[in-house]
């Protein structure tokens, strides 16, 4: 075993009470509610409502008799009861919600207008997210959001992994996709080792999607979805170049401004038609 059995149970968001009695049930088998509060120290006072709570929860089986007995059941099934609780516990909140839905839009919706009037041109333009897992979260939820066309730009891929299964989904849901490679000879040694088995494997596992190289330095990196030449739609995120910067202490920017996003893939277009070649 590597966990603690206590660590193991804390995940089901028990009280102490709850969680030791059943701990304890899982060691010892069938007992009788006095002889578990007697192995627990829990009082004989709170003992029955301990394991009335496991019993309505589905964890232990209550046996009647004289005494009653309690038994604890199978771990695969307390999982299986304990996930169907947080579903129907879901649900029902869900539902809660959605029956507030046309009251809370109409309500809320002419509060937010007023505060957003305010917001400057600069602030409807774009926001900035700290580059890492939250620029690959923004990433994988442009990728989610693409109904048709999604152009990449990027030095190796080398967040690929981190991308990937969302990307496969979005190859799946007829997405037309690009990506842009800086020229491996703008590359160290060690990106150029990671750029080839990323393109290979896409190549391989991925035969839709189109790559090309940029013979030229590219002055940003980022994605591009939807865009529009009318600049009515369209979403990106990107990252201009800063040498001697970290990754870490840099950000990266979103936008939704279909203008925005149709200068950017205006430069992709350019890059990708005249200065690129396919090896």
């Amino acid at each position: 075993m590597t966990e603690n059995p206590s660590d193991l149970l804390e995940t089901l968001d028990l009280t102490e009470y709850e969680e030791e009695a059943l701990e304890t049930l899982l060691i010892l088998g069938k007992t009788s509610a006095p002889d578990l509060s007697e192995a627990t120290g829990i009082p004989k006072a709170r003992i029955y409502g301990v394991l009335d709570t496991l019993g309505d929860a589905g964890y232990i089986k209550i046996i009647p008799g004289r005494p009653k007995m309690y038994q604890p059941k199978p771990p695969s099934e307390i999982l299986d009861r304990a996930i169907e609780t947080r579903r129907q516990a879901f649900e029902t909140y869900q539902q809660t919600l959605e029956d507030i839905r046309t009251e809370f839009i109409e309500t809320l919706q002419p509060l937010y207008e007023s505060a957003s009037s305010d917001v400057s041109p600069t602030e409807n333009l774009f926001y900035v997210v700290n580059v890492g897992d939250s620029s690959e979260e923004e990433t994988r939820q442009l990728y989610r959001n693409a109904a048709n066309q999604i152009d990449i730009i990027t030095k190796s891929f080398e967040y690929f992994d981190a991308v990937e299964p969302t990307l496969t989904q979005a190859v799946d849901d007829g997405c037309t996709i690009r990506i842009l490679f800086l020229h491996p000879k703008h590359l160290s040694t060690t990106n150029q080792q990671i750029q080839r088995a990323i393109v290979d494997y896409i190549h391989d596992s991925h035969p839709s999607i189109e790559t090309r190289f940029s013979d030229n330095q590219l002055p940003w990196r980022g994605t591009i979805t939807d865009p529009s030449m009318d600049y009515d739609q369209g979403s990106a995120i990107f990252l201009v170049e800063e040498k001697n910067i970290p990754l870490h202490k840099r950000q990266a920017a979103v936008t939704d401004n279909g203008s925005f996003v149709a200068g950017l893939e205006r430069y992709f277009n350019l890059t990708w038609t005249y200065e690129t070649t396919d090896t």
